[in-house]
């Protein structure tokens, strides 16, 4: 068993198989929490967890957007590690069309995945939260597209943004129990996301892969893609019990960006 800052709790990761949620997993685990990881596949959350160094449990089929998925996914994170102490809300998606061909079909799982989701597991954990008062912690993952519009991505700004304005309303009403709640908004990062990104890009506008990438890379000032490990240090560092004043706050980990 690890042992850590974190020794004691339990942290429940969405979207824990790839990306940014596999790497806020393992820095949690290297913390010494004890850690769920939550995703619809099986197949890449037992990748994450053969990588991790403490307790792991995995709660495949867990779709955010399925209030009784999420039940059923609790019940046996519960069953394996006791109440949830930390939540990351880290699972999303993200595709890209033109506002006018984007369809409806695709404007509602975009919002079911990336801003339901996100109010149904936290609805569902916060008992737990409750009961474990100061120390608690909700780490939303949203965006730089939650603090400023970017093209083509419409449904996703929308839901981010929705993300943002959750964190600070939930911040407020949470105040007086000691649970703190608070967004990380990554900038264009190194992720499975962009690579899907990119595609799209490629298969488009017939740029090379690389050229995509650059073009990214460009938005942020660094002229880099952020890495997710940084994401990851940002989270460590907000559920940290240095971080029991911050609240309600959105987090850029985007190299100067600018948001606007």
């Amino acid at each position: 068993m690890s042992t850590g800052p974190l020794t004691g709790h339990h942290a429940l990761v969405t979207g824990a198989g790839s990306g940014i949620g596999a790497e806020i997993a393992r820095a949690l685990s290297l913390a010494g929490a004890r850690v769920t990881l939550a995703g619809r596949r099986v197949e890449p959350l037992q990748a994450t967890a053969a990588m991790l160094a403490g307790e792991t449990h995995v709660a495949a089929g867990f779709d955010v957007s399925d209030v009784a998925a999420i039940a059923t996914g609790l019940a046996s994170a519960r069953a394996a590690f006791g109440p949830v102490s930390l939540l990351v809300n880290n699972a999303g998606e993200a595709p890209t069309a033109p506002f006018h061909k984007t369809s409806l079909d695709v404007w509602n799982r975009v919002l079911a995945v990336d801003l339901t989701g996100v109010f149904l597991v936290t609805q569902a954990v916060l008992p737990d939260l409750k009961q474990r008062g100061r120390g608690a912690r909700i780490v939303n993952i949203a965006s730089t597209a939650g603090l400023k519009g970017y093209a083509y991505v419409s449904a996703y700004c929308a839901a981010k943004h929705g993300v943002v304005g959750l964190t600070r309303a939930l911040a407020i009403e949470l105040a007086m129990t000691g649970v703190t709640v608070n967004a990380i908004c990554p900038g264009f990062t190194d992720t499975p996301l962009i690579d899907s990104a990119i595609a799209t890009i490629v298969a488009t506008t017939g740029r090379t892969a690389e050229e995509a990438r650059a073009e990214l890379a460009q938005a942020n000032p660094q002229r880099r893609l952020v890495q997710p490990s940084e994401v990851a240090d940002a989270a460590l560092w907000l559920v940290g019990s240095g971080a029991q004043s911050i609240t309600g706050q959105t987090i850029a980990v985007a190299g100067g960006e600018v948001m606007t």
